[in-house]
């Protein structure tokens, strides 16, 4: 093989090998482009017959004022959020057993659920009222002694009647409640002399039938709603936090509260 010959096979080889090493490099960053980014779902667990928290319309589509604001912290986050009915009463159990994330729905945050569930700053304050029929003699918590009283089985309504041991002492039967429509139609029948309910989801259903019923002016106490998650998902518990914060900075929190109370009652 002669000299000129064997330069021109030199450089062809070293020409292919070129070609080959550049199609490498331009293909990597292709294959990192194509990668997916990975997808973030929040599943919310919420009783779905607790207005004006979380319920269903008329066109059984869950609605609610934590309904909203869930949707708005998940849209903060880059996130899908998917609403899970559960029930109530075992609803540390759907949290810790990983069926949902995230516990959103008027959930008061209790010293005994402190020791299960981490929550958020609280972002809402409410009362146990008690709801009477207009035609009810009773006046006061007193006057419970011997009768009837009904709440959600479940519900922080519970905590807070026991917490008062002498009107829980009095009472002649605390009866429970899957759900508090229930409870008031009970009320309005006359099998329950009185409901303890929480004060936004009470004056809800009150507002819906004027006269029919009266909330007393003694309750059982001032409690606070948060956002509740496992105790060992602090990353999520941050960024719920983080995104809670900034809705009630900017405003979007106050808007929502507007729209479903008709003023900002947000904490």
């Amino acid at each position: 093989m002669n000299k000129q010959l064997s330069r021109l096979m030199l450089a062809l080889v070293t020409a292919t090998l070129l070609v080959a090493c550049g199609k490498k490099e331009e293909a990597a960053p292709a294959a990192a482009a194509a990668a997916p980014a990975p997808a973030t779902k929040i599943v919310v667990g919420l009783d779905d017959n607790f207005p004006p928290m979380g319920f269903r319309d008329e066109k059984n589509t869950l609605v609610g004022f934590d309904i909203d604001l869930a949707r708005e912290a998940a849209k903060r986050l880059g996130a899908e959020v998917e609403f899970k009915p559960i029930d109530w009463n075992a609803k540390e159990a759907e949290l810790n057993g990983k069926r949902v994330d995230v516990l959103w729905n008027g959930l008061t945050i209790t010293e005994q659920r402190k020791q299960n569930i981490a929550f958020t700053t609280p972002y809402l304050e409410n009362r146990q009222i008690v709801v009477v029929t207009a035609q009810s003699k009773v006046k006061n918590k007193a006057d419970l002694a011997g009768k009837v009283v009904g709440v959600q089985e479940g519900s922080s309504a519970v905590e807070a009647i026991e917490k008062d041991a002498a009107a829980a002492k009095s009472i002649k039967e605390l009866k429970k409640f899957g759900d508090n429509v229930t409870a008031l139609m009970d009320l309005s029948a006359g099998r329950l002399d009185a409901l303890v309910v929480d004060e936004v989801v009470g004056r809800y259903y009150i507002a819906k039938k004027p006269g029919e019923y009266v909330v007393l002016d003694d309750n059982f106490g001032t409690e606070e709603y948060g956002v509740g998650v496992r105790k060992d998902d602090a990353e999520l518990l941050g960024k719920l936090q983080k995104a809670m914060d900034e809705m009630k900075k900017d405003g979007a929190a106050a808007k929502i509260s507007s729209q479903w109370f008709g003023k900002d009652i947000i904490k």
